[in-house]
């Protein structure tokens, strides 16, 4: 038997690098991107809707898809509110009988 050194474990494999990412099926977040959700977002809720459920300046004053991408970006508390936004229709989606809002 091979001796082991310390810190190694001989059945656990290194963890996955970001090529070999693992699948992730049930999370409805992946795949998408901020642009797609922003943009189903707007559509379903519109600019005032969204500036009402998420109230950031970049919703309310002059929105736009480009400006407030921008602003997520660089927020993620605000990014978070958005993505959590985006869950909460898809559960209301599915609870209505509607179709699946994921393109």
């Amino acid at each position: 038997m091979k001796p082991v050194r310390a810190g190694k474990m001989p059945h656990m494999s290194a963890p996955a690098s970001p090529e070999q990412a693992p699948a992730q099926p049930r999370n409805p977040l992946h795949g998408l991107t901020l642009e797609a959700i922003l943009n189903q977002l707007v559509a379903q809720y519109g600019w005032d809707g969204l500036g009402e459920r998420v109230p950031v300046r970049c919703f309310i004053s002059e929105p736009s898809i480009a400006s407030s991408l921008k602003f997520l970006r660089k927020t993620p508390w605000a990014r978070d509110k958005v993505e959590s936004l985006y869950l909460f229709m898809l559960r209301e989606a599915r609870r209505s009988g509607g179709p699946s809002s994921r393109p």
